[in-house]
């Protein structure tokens, strides 16, 4: 492990599944960091067409000599996580004779990760796999935690697997490519941390959100420390949310109806969420938990991180339930939404008077 005070560590503990996540400027030039998380000598490492051509070839460089290194290249984009793109990984496992003592490595934002996730726990049954994230949203979501799997046309992450990783390597400087819009997009995770389970990081980002979406290392590195070991803490907690780790779904139940129904991509994950939080927030408020004024708080920071206030102006109350019936959080035909009591404590929550849900989904903003 590189020694520099900028470099972090922090763990996921799971028993003898348990894994550390290392937070830190140029970890992508020593990938030999991953070296004791291989499971054998063959490495497959999956990214995109995006970032292969930015770090691909200095992180291989990084990895230990004398392994047996291949790669699959996908495309990018929200659009392409299905069933055909993994087909295309156990496709190239199998043509390189690859084992059960092989790992996969993904390199590249949530969409590589999940679906390297997800092959990796169906190819021979489950095989090691490790996260090296590459943006935002991915380095404090969902690269830790261990959820896979790929999108169907009806509903977001509807086919997947629990699959935790062996380690979680994040490069902060990996950052300095991303554009703006996707790191907006990934502060809204960010933010959610603060709405969901800490008041006093809600007030940190507040304060530094004019550094973050400047690129300010020290605060990039901190909020991601800060939004992982959270994340962390749920999962050791809650690993295949039977409870407590849905509140982490936070505005995801309204982001993907979103996603869902604009065609993945077309929003960010990120966006789809923020708008979702919104949408949370206002309906906290017809119940009469949050105050007026903690919905504009809430609704200010989200502005602050360049994130979009309104739905989008095709989407009718019927388009929003029909993907938010079949959430993954639903009981029965019960609808369970995360909504907040106050800010920094949120609940799950599945007495939603429906007219009040159908005049929040007409009334929201739409643009």
């Amino acid at each position: 492990m590189p020694q520099s005070d900028a470099i972090r560590t922090l763990s996921v503990a799971l028993d003898e599944r348990s894994y550390p996540i290392h937070i830190g400027p140029g970890l992508l030039s020593h990938a030999d960091v991953i070296a004791p998380y291989l499971a054998g000598r063959q490495v497959m490492i999956v990214t995109n067409e995006t970032i292969a051509p930015l770090y691909l070839e200095a992180f291989k460089r990084g990895l230990p000599e004398g392994l047996e290194v291949e790669e699959v290249v996908l495309p990018d984009g929200e659009h392409t996580k299905t069933l055909d793109s993994v087909s295309r990984i156990w496709d190239a496992l199998l043509a390189a004779g690859f084992n059960r003592r092989c790992t996969l490595i993904a390199l590249g934002g949530g969409v590589i990760g999940d679906m390297t996730g997800y092959a990796a726990a169906c190819y021979q049954r489950g095989v090691a796999f490790v996260q090296v994230p590459t943006t935002l949203l991915s380095q404090v979501d969902s690269s830790v935690g261990g959820k896979t799997g790929v999108n169907h046309p009806r509903g977001k992450n509807m086919i997947g697997a629990f699959w935790q990783p062996k380690a979680v390597l994040i490069d902060t400087e990996t950052l300095s490519t991303l554009p703006a819009r996707e790191l907006s997009a990934g502060l809204a995770e960010v933010i959610k941390y603060g709405l969901i389970r800490d008041l006093e990081f809600l007030a940190w980002l507040e304060a530094r959100m004019d550094a973050l979406r400047g690129l300010d290392g020290e605060a990039l590195r901190e909020a991601i420390y800060r939004s992982c070991a959270i994340k962390a803490e749920v999962v050791a907690a809650d690993e295949t949310e039977q409870g407590a780790r849905a509140l982490l779904n936070l505005g995801h139940t309204f982001g993907h109806a979103i996603e869902a129904h604009q065609g993945y991509g077309a929003w960010l994950h990120g966006e789809a969420v923020g708008t979702g939080m919104l949408m949370a927030a206002e309906l906290s408020q017809r119940l009469g938990w949050l105050t007026q004024d903690e919905v504009d708080r809430t609704a200010a920071v989200i502005a602050a991180a360049g994130l979009p206030p309104a739905a989008p102006d095709d989407m009718g109350v019927e388009d929003f339930l029909a993907v938010m019936r079949l959430d993954k959080k639903n009981i029965d035909t019960r609808l369970r939404l995360v909504l907040l009591r106050s800010l920094g404590d949120a609940c799950l929550y599945d007495s939603t008077p429906p007219e009040m849900l159908e005049s929040l989904l007409t009334d929201f903003p739409r643009r």
